[in-house]
Formats: structure tokens, C-alpha cells, sequence
């Protein structure tokens, strides 16, 4: 597991990535976010994984960092799921639709199935 200031990723043998955040999912931290996301996707991890267990906001900056994300990795043949939503980061998720895009789970358990 290699640990970046609020920012944890981890690899492992069953070919899918963790990249775990917490915080502030906003403007300022996007390019750490996306900076963070850049090894996986080189690497093209065939699942990819985002713990938002400890994120307590996103904005749309946010959004559009996971959208880039995702079609980043399905270009590549890759998934990308999201888990751990809080209530208030899961309605943001449901207002903007998004929930009916991304796939979303509520434990890493249920993402790693």
C-alpha cells in the first residue's frame, strides 16, 4: 500500500486497484486526485476501485474528475467502481444522475465481488 497525504492506493494480485480518498473532493484537490489515478490507468488495472468511505463533499470538479476517470479506463477495456458512498456524496452522485452511470456499491466487499 503506498500512502499519499490523504490519498491511500494499493494494488494486488487479483489485478484491481484501491484508490482510497478522504476530504474534500473539489477544485483544489482534483489534480492530486487525477495525479493519483494516472498510475492505474497506466498500468491499465482491469478493476479500479474509489473509496469514498471518508469524503465528506464533491463538487463538480469532483464529478468530473471520476468522468474522466471512467472513460479513461473503459477505453482500455477497464471498470471503474465506486464505493462507500456517504448520504450526502451519494445524493450529489443521484441529482447529477451520475448514479445511473457509475457503478456504486456500498462496501469494498460488495465493489470486489
Amino acid at each position: 500500500m503506498i500512502s499519499i497525504p490523504h490519498l491511500m492506493a494499493k494494488t494486488s494480485q487479483t489485478e484491481k486497484g484501491i484508490l482510497a480518498l478522504d476530504g474534500e473532493v473539489d477544485l483544489h484537490r482534483s489534480p492530486e486526485i487525477r495525479e493519483a489515478i494516472a498510475p492505474f490507468v497506466e498500468q491499465k488495472v482491469p478493476r479500479l476501485l474509489i473509496d469514498l468511505t471518508k469524503v465528506s463533499y464533491i463538487d463538480s470538479s469532483g464529478l468530473a474528475l471520476f468522468i474522466e476517470a471512467l472513460q479513461r479506463v473503459q477505453a482500455y477495456g477497464g471498470t471503474l467502481a465506486l464505493f462507500g458512498l456517504g448520504e450526502s456524496v451519494r445524493a450529489i452522485f443521484h441529482i447529477a444522475c451520475l448514479d445511473q452511470v457509475f457503478r456504486i456499491f456500498p462496501d469494498e466487499a460488495a465493489a470486489s465481488a
